[in-house]
């Protein structure tokens, strides 16, 4: 079998596919020839004409189905779903208000859920396809000011194991953990350009992820060289982050 990767007329939609992780994920399908949909809340006026865009609230389960459908509708299959919608600014544990939790929970784990429900009912009908979910390392270990979302990164690798194991063979369904990652938001997170700088230095690889990195990863899971990986938890995170206590214990 080549080893060569090719979407060519393959169908993939990436859910927050307008920026950031997303739109560098839905990039690297279009690369390599497949026909892209986006679906986010607000329309960017920089998308490539060949992509199609689709406005959704995909925390409503009716709209998220909806958006499958509609990709459908216009393809006539859908080959590739890639989960990336997410993401939820830092907030105190204790103090964040039940509204604010229940939205995180809603876009971070539910979307996922509802977008996955109905891109199987479509795969299992014709070639089958692949599930992938962004999920985060918040999701592996403790991660203050991010209590929920992290919890919600971690409820999503078990839902992509249970429904991997559920929906095959047609269906493969893996997820991606994701180090921390440079986007045009990282500010909110590691401060101005030097503090990404203080940050990108204790990476193993010397750097933040950027999306183009994520995107290589959801490449290979949905490609023909993945066939025999379904249930998977991919961590993308450059080596990981040395514990605190290696700093704290340095003469």
């Amino acid at each position: 079998m080549s080893a060569a990767i090719d979407f060519d007329g393959s169908v993939v939609l990436v859910t927050g596919g307008t920026r950031g992780v997303g739109r560098g994920i839905a990039q690297r399908f279009a690369d390599l020839g497949a026909r892209v949909a986006v679906c986010a809340r607000n329309k960017v006026e920089d998308l490539p004409d060949d992509w199609t865009y689709l406005s959704a609230d995909v925390r409503a389960g009716d709209a998220a189905w909806a958006i499958v459908d509609a990709v459908v509708d216009q393809f006539g299959r859908l080959d590739v779903l890639v989960n990336n919608a997410g993401g939820a600014p830092p907030a105190d544990t204790t103090t964040a208000p039940p509204r604010f939790s229940e939205r995180v929970l809603a876009l971070n784990l539910l979307a996922a859920v509802y977008c996955s429900q109905r891109a199987n009912y479509w795969m299992q009908q014709g070639d089958g396809g692949s599930i992938i979910n962004i999920s985060s390392v918040s999701g592996m270990r403790p991660s203050p000011t991010s209590a929920v979302y992290s919890a919600a990164k971690a409820g999503l690798v078990n839902f992509t194991m249970t429904a991997a194991m559920e929906w095959a063979p047609k269906v493969r369904v893996n997820a991606i953990s994701v180090g921390l990652i440079r986007t045009e938001q990282a500010h909110m997170f590691y401060g101005d350009a030097e503090g990404i700088a203080r940050v990108s230095a204790t990476i193993p690889m010397g750097r933040m992820a950027v999306p183009s990195d994520v995107g290589d990863v959801c490449l290979f899971l949905a490609s023909p060289l993945a066939a025999y990986v379904t249930g998977a938890n991919v961590v993308a995170h450059g080596g990981g982050e040395p514990p605190p206590y290696l700093e704290a214990a340095a003469p």
